[in-house]
């Protein structure tokens, strides 16, 4: 008895010290801070676990040793872009665009690297196999280097297919680059990647554990899915590497994501993000070196901005992009993300543009993958159905896009979802797509989804069950840790 009161009293001890800490030590917004209070208070046993595990932020030192390097010719362009948009004598290969210039100014002038190309060849797919197909094409015909970055690369049948590819590619003297999170790769270990390394390709994991199979870092992940081949075809979005994105888990059903193959100068701002990314790790650093930027000629196409986020840079890049677009909103605002938990500058600006009469719809997953989120995303689509938001639940599998169109004229295709944790913790990166004929074949797609979906209306959610209520209550009061 005597021992377990002293066991309670050190856990006691130090709860109300990871609260001082939080409340005097640590940069958090009111919610966040009330939100871990109330676990350290409710959770006393486990509470203080939890907050390392998922609560602690960046140290300044940590932050700025992640600093980006600074490379002189794209901050050259943008601070050229940055002055032909202010003195209005920018050219836009699509007119429609002009509208948008404040948008791109915003980009420039808050997310490094975030050139405006206008030069982009664009392919969409929304299937596993079709991205995936492409992707292993695109990798045997590599001539020069091969780099791809996921965030989840599983040890199963499509993630061994992979690796054999790029051993086979590495053997034949391709540069290959495998970058992977550590946390969302956890069962990826060194055995499968050995023939790779033997080949002489490379692999490295980000925010790596210190301890096999335990990482006090679950926060601050890097939750980006990137591709660049040869400096020719970029690839980005949604899709991870695993057996679920063929659609082959039989809980979530067929995989709806959306992911973009890129040709033109946006491959090469990829290639950028990756390096710094590359650089981030244990693994030998890459030089920024001509090899990497082939200087080719392409024709007028798709105007772009990649831009990029994460818990270092001090800003919310890709947020504030968004509440831009929802702000400049005329028409419509289509909206897909399989998690839902938007901050409350981004739910004004929905609701906002819903009671200025844009059609906004919201589109989010029908069934859940991560029990929390899944409820928390469920009240805010109450908070929106009250301002005239329209809701919808896909039920054809699991729904995985994080796309956003406005007025079927610009859109966004990424890896970030809607919620805080993409927004605060996690390094990601999207394509801001300045393109009416792009921007409305995503449009069209969002159309078709609607086919698969059922609308949730304020009638039927306010008919849900008492213990549906409570458990989107305790959800929403959890969902600035999300």
């Amino acid at each position: 008895m005597f021992e377990f009161q002293n066991i309670y009293n050190l856990l006691t001890l130090l709860n109300y010290l990871f609260a001082l800490a939080i409340i005097f030590l640590e940069r958090r917004n009111v919610a966040a801070t009330w939100a871990w209070l109330m676990v350290l208070l409710f959770l006393p046993g486990i509470g203080f676990i939890l907050y390392l595990l998922i609560g602690k932020t960046l140290n300044g030192r940590r932050i700025k040793a992640m600093k980006d390097e600074t490379r002189e010719e794209f901050n050259s362009v943008s601070r050229q872009q940055t002055e032909q948009i202010e003195l209005g004598v920018m050219h836009y290969v699509d007119p429609a665009m002009e509208a948008y210039h404040d948008m791109m100014h915003m980009n420039l002038m808050s997310g490094r690297y975030s050139v405006l190309t206008q030069d982009n060849q664009v392919e969409i797919f929304t299937d596993g196999r079709s991205k995936f197909n492409s992707l292993f094409a695109a990798i045997r015909e590599a001539k020069h280097y091969i780099h791809l970055q996921y965030y989840i690369v599983r040890a199963d049948a499509l993630g061994q297919e992979l690796i054999h590819l790029l051993t086979q590619k590495a053997q034949e003297g391709v540069e290959v680059r495998l970058l992977y999170d550590d946390v969302g790769s956890y069962g990826l270990h060194k055995p499968l990647l050995q023939p790779l390394i033997d080949a002489g390709g490379m692999a490295a994991a980000f925010f790596p554990s210190r301890i096999r199979y335990l990482n006090l870092r679950l926060n601050y992940r890097n939750h980006r899915k990137v591709a660049i081949i040869d400096g020719k075809w970029g690839f980005i979005g949604g899709f991870n590497v695993g057996d679920e994105y063929l659609g082959l888990d039989p809980r979530l059903g067929s995989w709806r994501d959306t992911h973009l193959k890129l040709e033109g100068s946006a491959v090469k701002v990829l290639q950028v993000h990756f390096i710094m990314d590359w650089n981030r790790t244990y693994a030998p650093a890459i030089r920024y070196e001509t090899q990497y930027f082939p200087v080719d000629v392409h024709p007028q196409g798709v105007g772009m901005q990649i831009v990029s986020s994460g818990p270092h840079s001090g800003r919310q890049q890709i947020k504030n992009a968004y509440i831009k677009m929802i702000h400049s909103a005329k028409r419509s605002v289509c909206i897909q993300s399989p998690y839902f938990v938007p901050d409350e500058s981004l739910l004004n600006a929905l609701k906002m543009a819903a009671l200025s009469g844009v059609d906004v719809k919201v589109m989010i997953p029908d069934r859940p993958d991560h029990f929390f989120v899944f409820w928390a995303s469920r009240s805010y689509l109450g908070e929106l159905l009250e301002n005239g938001v329209r809701c919808y639940l896909y039920e054809d599998g699991f729904l995985h896009a994080k796309t956003l169109v406005i007025d079927g004229k610009v859109a966004s295709v990424g890896t970030a979802n809607i919620d805080i944790r993409s927004f605060k913790l996690n390094f990601e990166i999207n394509a801001f797509i300045y393109d009416t004929t792009t921007a409305g074949k995503l449009e069209e797609l969002f159309a078709a989804d609607l086919l698969h979906s059922r609308e949730l209306t304020l009638d039927s959610y306010r008919k849900r069950s008492y213990i549906s209520q409570m458990k989107e209550s305790v959800a929403r009061l959890l969902s600035p840790l999300l």
